[in-house]
């Protein structure tokens, strides 16, 4: 079957032309890349041909055969960039007309084709270049021809001869003489005649060009394109978006200085999410100015790939924005935007799902456990809050909040739950963690929604009211207690000691729900240094010097104050046995109930030991949710099992009577 390309198609592109919508045939195909997969195209309109670089979304068509060598393609959205001096086709979007097809033409490369054309021409006049300083010749009349010279001569009238050099050369009339400098004597017809001058010309230099600056810049506004057809080869580019999530302000300090980032998601009405990220002047401009839920046109950033250690978002690039782009507010709202945009999974699949991982998920909210204060790795303390979900897969998932969330979302959604209102909680960009099972966490990215107005909350609350409330569930988080702390396995006493836990590289944790029967008292805490090393405070045990202040033997510092802190050494045991443990300052307060100070004043310096002694006995008896970090050390040259208690948590009994009814019900199942 005949098919015409589109004329001149090539040319027509590289001049800007981006409403052509050509045929064009796609000659070859290559794969450029490894960490991410394009495709670039060598496309013809039989005359010339050029690369093109076909956007990311359109690379299936390649992968299902709808774009091959030989297809012919009509180019639907597509701009020219210039890229390393050379300018190559970017393709957004492309219609597919005839699969395969033999090569037409003999196109060569757009680079091979000749610099310009010859001049146009009448009367069989001919015209060529000669030289690097040639200036336009003219000949008029029959029978003539004129061979441009470098430097001129003009001859008018008939058998006159003259000589000029000039700039220019033109022949009027008939049986005319011109002398042409510089160049070999021809004779192109009868009568002319042409001399080579016996006298040399003065030399003229070739022309100058300087650069004057643009004649006249482009003040045209960009065009919007969708978030998914955005690639590093555009040249100007606008999208309109709404933003979804903003995360919050960081600073940071590497080996070129300190600095400060922030970053924000958008969603356009494509349905394409992509992350923009600022740095220091450009924080200062628009992190005051944007806002989650407004709608925004952007333009005039740069693309780069996307860190997806942390960017969730399904997008290969992430926006940088600079000192020349724009955030504009658009004053319309616009309503073909959505607010929010969610891929929910049921909860069955997290068993699955790989570790880091990220999950949207819904469900309805359980159980929630109080926000608790946990010190991290760099001495910093923050709060962690720990619910649990359950959906209509009959599966239960633990989901951990950390920092904000545990005060804002955390604290309304455990008043709902205490006041026996099961609210839906539906959960955006949640991290897995496969630590002793599977469970979600929040990072600086999730957002967590309440009672969401949309199709799949209504449909969690129907089903949980319908019945779901009694539908027995299991917990992917395996033997986790539920409305328990994260990672945190049940035992008991007996278990602890018969199964060798501590006897491995890493420490193990477990979760004990046992009662203290005893506390050492003779030492039941330390006199330690308050100073401050770098974030965290040194309490190494110090020692009273000789003019009766303390003194720090790794500080190398004396004061006039200490602080004390827990040392306790306690008994704990439930129905099937007991064991020996160490509480330090923390759990040693949630032990006791009174501070450390108080207790070792009232004992050596009130020497009350009747009111200590009542003290230490009301404790006694009282059940706990001890989390303890088992680990074997050595002790002189004898391995021993240090158990620590990392938390004592009062037992909850609404907290404990689910999870009870939860292992009845697994017992049930199986």
């Amino acid at each position: 079957m005949p098919v015409n390309l589109t004329p001149n198609a090539i040319e027509m592109i590289n001049g800007g032309d981006v409403n052509l919508k050509p045929l064009v045939q796609v000659l070859d195909i290559k794969q450029m890349g490894s960490a991410q997969e394009r495709f670039r195209l060598l496309v013809s309109d039989s005359v010339l041909t050029q690369h093109a670089m076909l956007g990311t979304q359109l690379n299936d068509r390649v992968k299902t055969g709808l774009v091959k060598k030989g297809s012919v393609i009509q180019l639907i959205d597509y701009i020219c960039s210039q890229v390393q001096n050379r300018k190559i086709i970017v393709v957004l979007n492309l219609e597919t007309i005839i699969p395969d097809c033999e090569i037409i033409g003999n196109p060569k490369m757009v680079s091979d084709a000749p610099a310009q054309k010859a001049l146009p021409h009448t009367n069989s006049m001919q015209s060529s270049t000669v030289g690097y300083n040639n200036p336009s010749s003219q000949s008029h009349g029959s029978n003539m021809h004129s061979i441009r010279p470098a430097l001129s001569s003009q001859n008018h009238g008939g058998n006159m001869q003259s000589f000029r050099p000039t700039s220019s050369t033109q022949n009027q009339g008939s049986k005319m003489r011109s002398f042409q400098p510089a160049l070999g004597a021809q004779n192109y017809g009868n009568d002319v005649q042409s001399f080579r001058p016996t006298v040399q010309p003065p030399y003229q230099p070739p022309p100058s060009y300087r650069n004057h600056g643009a004649v006249m810049k482009n003040e045209a506004p960009a065009r919007i394109i969708a978030i998914n057809a955005l690639n590093p080869y555009q040249g100007r580019w606008a999208i309109k978006a709404r933003i979804t999530a903003k995360g919050d302000l960081r600073r940071y300090n590497n080996a070129r200085g300190d600095g400060k980032v922030f970053s924000f998601d958008l969603l356009d009405s494509d349905g394409g999410e992509i992350r923009v990220t600022c740095f220091n002047a450009v924080v200062d401009r628009f992190y005051d100015v944007v806002e989650v839920g407004k709608v925004y046109l952007i333009s005039k950033g740069s693309l780069k790939p996307a860190q997806k250690n942390f960017n969730h978002l399904k997008n290969d690039w992430e926006i940088f924005l600079e000192a020349t782009s724009t955030v504009d507010l658009c004053p319309e709202e616009d309503g073909s935007i959505p607010q929010q945009q969610f891929s929910f999974k049921p909860i069955s699949e997290i068993e699955i799902a790989e570790n880091n991982s990220i999950f949207d998920v819904i469900g309805v909210v359980i159980s929630v456990n109080p926000s608790v204060p946990i010190l991290r790795k760099n001495g910093m303390e923050t709060q962690r809050r720990i619910l649990n979900l359950k959906d209509g897969s009959g599966w239960t998932v633990e989901l951990t909040l950390w920092g904000d969330f545990c005060n804002k979302e955390g604290q309304k959604l455990q008043e709902m739950v205490d006041s026996g209102f099961f609210p839906i909680l539906a959960v955006k960009a949640g991290k897995v963690s496969d630590f002793n099972g599977k469970s979600l966490g929040t990072i600086s990215s999730t957002q967590l929604f309440i009672n969401p107005d949309i199709p799949e909350a209504h449909a969690a609350k129907d089903w949980f009211d319908r019945g779901g409330r009694d539908v027995a569930s299991m917990s992917i988080s395996k033997d986790i207690a539920q409305g328990g702390p994260k990672n945190e396995v049940r035992k008991t006493v007996s278990q602890v000691k018969l199964e060798g836990l501590g006897r491995s590289d890493k420490p193990d944790w477990a979760t004990v729900r046992a009662s203290v029967s005893f506390i050492k008292t003779d030492t039941f805490c330390y006199t330690a240094c308050p100073l401050m090393i770098g974030d965290r405070q040194c309490n190494k045990k110090v020692t009273r010097s000789g003019n009766s202040r303390w003194q720090c033997d790794r500080c190398n510092q004396e004061f006039d104050d200490c602080d004390y802190r827990y040392l306790l050494q306690v008994q704990i045991q439930d129905h099937t046995g007991l064991i020996w443990a160490t509480a330090f300052q923390e759990s040693g307060e949630e032990i006791l109930g009174y501070p450390a100070k108080e207790l070792y004043l009232l004992k050596y310096e009130s020497n009350d030991d009747t009111r200590f002694a009542d003290i230490i006995r009301s404790r006694l008896f009282y059940q706990y949710l001890f989390k303890l970090k088992i680990k074997e050390e050595m002790y002189g040259d004898e391995r021993r099992v240090k158990i620590t208690i990392f938390k004592a948590d009062e037992v909850s009994y609404s907290s404990e009577s689910r999870y009870m009814l939860d292992l009845i019900s697994k017992v049930r199942t199986y």
